[in-house]
């Protein structure tokens, strides 16, 4: 069932036919979504709160509005918490069959909705549509993936033993209860697909909270799970302040586990505060991005890496936390390889991503413009601003948040631009002589998310796979050097800084971090 949603993303950039349904997409969901007021949904219940409303302004023009969603108070969340974990028992006794093909069902609702969805998400955090309509089949994917992976382990439960005679033995995992699920802005939809699934397939039940970047497109994936039949307690929609939210989450005894998908330093709170303020360990899954490495090797295909580390660096504007961010080329082509980034990069339309021809649209907000001013000025203080470095201005660009694809040579190792996750479009480059000393340059990092190498050289492509410290690994990958990962095909796995199991979305593992499991032994005289 996944391979017919991965050959449509793989070939939709010559598909024509995705063009009319995704504009008339558009105009549909500026009818029927935008400038409404949304409620939260706690218990399948429309809750509107006292606190007040918080709008969702599009980064594209900040004059379209494209919801006003409830700035929730505590209460709110500990009620929803409250009905998750009374909810739990129901959801949980289901047969891992019946869950299943709710999954499937919902798989099936967004394949039909996929232009409407990917419309919204166009709208609400700037992807093109090639972008925005891969982001929901990767959650068709996911959802249908998972389900068959249930079915290959038969819902966890797997004869043992004996240990001694007569005892006959078995295995059987059991969710944990109530779950939390934290959602990002640059994959809105399919990350928090991502979480969803694994706690509501494996028997346990959700709070979600999505960012208040992307509340509307965090409220049609809730609305497609409780169209597929996941009850209104097993499912929970919360919109509002992360603060309040984060520190009923953390201290709530009712919480049986968080899924959270963010930056470094809110995941690292939340697992400090979550494991410090419960009464015991409880499972937290989190992925933190990252600081990601390409290496191109002097025996690269040239065409092919300029491809892959453009579209790795730049696609989504670098707002990915796979994206590539650090470049390392061998001296003996260094030159020639980097005019040739430049020379390509200088071709990509940028602008409003409702357009057909769009590659990069804009950052997300307006924070993201003044860090991408802030390390554009040390760069030009520290090193060398090879192409890009500025923000667009005029006309549309004015009503949003664009700015230039950007290119840094001649900065200190030691800089901090080396070492922070920047997400925005901004590469560094060096040179290196030796690929023992490209990766020790890739492997001097705390994050361990997704790396690449281009060499047409077995020898050095191996050399590379056992030697970098990274979860997710890429060699000549013309349609992304570091990005691109896709369920059933690469397991998308923080290591170090970027990740918390060892276990990721898109593998064959990732169902097992929302379960636990119990050894069940009966004595037969």
């Amino acid at each position: 069932m996944s391979s017919g949603n991965k050959i449509t993303y793989v070939t939709m950039l010559t598909d024509p036919s995705i063009h009319p349904a995704f504009e008339e997409a558009l105009e549909k969901v500026s009818e029927k979504y935008l400038g409404k007021r949304y409620p939260m949904f706690i218990g399948g219940r429309e809750v509107w709160s006292e606190a007040g409303e918080f709008e969702d302004r599009s980064p594209i023009d900040r004059s379209i509005i494209l919801g006003r969603f409830q700035r929730a108070e505590r209460q709110h969340v500990q009620r929803a918490t409250d009905v998750a974990h009374e909810g739990f028992e129901a959801w949980s006794r289901k047969n891992w069959r019946e869950r299943s093909s709710i999954m499937l069902k919902a798989a099936e609702i967004i394949d039909r909705m996929k232009f409407e969805i990917a419309a919204i998400i166009t709208l609400e955090v700037g992807k093109n549509r090639f972008e925005a309509l891969a982001e929901c089949w990767e959650a068709v994917d996911a959802l249908r993936y998972y389900a068959r992976i249930m079915e290959e382990n038969r819902g966890y439960e797997r004869e043992m033993g004996p240990g001694a005679p007569g005892e006959e033995c078995r295995m059987v995992a059991k969710p944990y209860g109530a779950w939390v699920v934290i959602s990002p802005f640059n994959f809105p939809f399919m990350l928090a697909n991502g979480m969803i699934l694994g706690a509501l397939l494996t028997g346990n039940t959700v709070v979600f909270k999505p960012t208040s970047e992307a509340p509307l497109s965090g409220l049609m994936l809730y609305n497609v799970f409780r169209e597929a039949g996941v009850s209104g307690d097993a499912i929970n929609y919360v919109t509002g302040p992360g603060d309040v939210f984060e520190e009923e989450v953390t201290t709530n005894v009712k919480v049986a586990g968080i899924a959270f998908t963010g930056s470094r330093d809110v995941g690292m709170r939340l697992y400090r505060k979550f494991l410090t303020n419960q009464p015991y360990p409880k499972p937290i899954v989190l992925e933190m991005g990252s600081k990601n490495p390409t290496i191109v090797s002097e025996k690269a295909d040239i065409d092919k890496a300029v491809t892959g580390v453009i579209r790795a660096a730049f696609g989504y504007g670098g707002q990915k936390c796979s994206a590539t961010s650090r470049l390392y080329v061998q001296e003996s082509i260094y030159e020639k390889f980097l005019q040739k980034l430049i020379l390509e990069t200088s071709k990509l339309k940028l602008g409003d991503p409702r357009e057909r021809d769009t590659f990069m649209g804009p950052v997300i907000n307006q924070k993201a413009l003044e860090n991408f001013r802030k390390y554009v000025e040390e760069a030009k203080r520290d090193g060398k601003i090879v192409y890009g470095g500025e923000t667009l201005a005029g006309e549309l660009y004015s009503r949003g948040y664009y700015v230039q694809p950007t290119i840094i040579t001649d900065l200190p190792q030691t800089h901090r631009l080396w070492r922070e996750e920047l997400f925005l479009p901004i590469i560094l480059v060096a040179p290196f002589k030796t690929l023992d000393e490209a990766l020790k340059l890739a492997n001097d990092t705390e994050f361990g998310l997704t790396a690449g190498i281009f060499s047409e050289d077995a020898g050095e492509v191996q050399y590379f796979f056992n030697r970098i410290q990274f979860g997710v690994t890429y060699a000549n990958r013309r349609g992304g050097a570091t990005t691109g990962a896709w369920p059933g095909a690469q397991t998308f796995v923080g290591w170090k800084a970027s990740g918390a199991t060892g276990k990721g979305v898109g593998g064959p593992h990732y169902l097992l971090t929302f379960l636990r499991e119990q050894s069940q032994t009966v004595v037969r005289e």
